[in-house]
């Protein structure tokens, strides 16, 4: 991950720790830059002023729908609620993570496949093309929700080896009962990128990114770790 991304990443993340429950502390960047500070510090008041803080526990049920949170007065309008239907998705996506990581732990099955997840880029620029959208961009965004995933993935690995008590019950199988939800929610994604092409190139889509995505971890309630995964699906959502 370039350093762009990782910083642009690292500020996504910072936002919604602030928000949303303890994380990890993030090294400041080596250059000073005053507006994007200042940046930082009005997403992290929107999102504590619109989302307030959110249990420290994934909930897999049926999440509150994050759109249907009211719109505060400054960003209500139809860009955001856009917004989050893209993040509402990523969360979405980052707690099947926990049916894979089931699924792979203690076995022989990597959490990193290259060659499904060429796959995957490769079936999403195709389809891409067909939707209108630049392949490249769509190619991002889809590589970003890979990396979340395993960000969530390694953090659950290393949770159960600490604590094998809290180790799955269950191993879920990838190819009938995770495979589909997945590619579900990829149909979905490649349909809320084409209708977000003009607010994803806004001036203000990042603070709408931050704004959505802190609503999407409220209504999905994900605890810290899954909040890192969406600070790292997010990275290549605006421009």
């Amino acid at each position: 991950m370039g350093r762009a991304k990782a910083d642009h990443s690292g500020r996504i993340f910072c936002c919604l720790a602030q928000g949303f429950g303890p994380a990890p502390a993030r090294p400041p960047p080596t250059e000073r830059n005053p507006v994007r500070s200042v940046l930082l510090a009005v997403c992290a008041s929107a999102v504590l002023a619109v989302s307030g803080a959110a249990p420290a526990v994934a909930d897999t049920s049926t999440p509150v729908r994050a759109g249907a949170v009211a719109s505060s007065p400054t960003f209500s309008s139809t860009s955001l609620t856009s917004l989050t239907s893209l993040t509402d998705l990523f969360a979405e996506r980052l707690l099947v993570a926990d049916k894979v990581a089931a699924a792979k732990y203690g076995t022989d099955k990597p959490i990193d496949d290259p060659v499904r997840e060429q796959q995957i880029l490769a079936d999403v620029s195709a389809r891409a093309v067909g939707l209108g959208l630049d392949p490249e961009a769509v190619a991002a965004v889809f590589r970003d929700q890979i990396e979340a995933n395993k960000v969530v993935q390694r953090g659950l690995y290393a949770r159960w080896d600490a604590h094998p008590e809290l180790r799955p019950a269950e191993r879920p199988d990838l190819v009938k009962e995770v495979r589909p939800i997945l590619d579900r929610i990829t149909n979905e994604l490649l349909d809320a990128l084409r209708e977000t092409v003009g607010v994803r190139a806004g001036d203000l889509c990042e603070v709408r990114l931050v704004l959505a995505a802190g609503r999407s971890a409220r209504g999905y309630r994900l605890d810290g770790l899954h909040v890192e995964g969406l600070g790292r699906a997010v990275p290549s959502v605006c421009g």
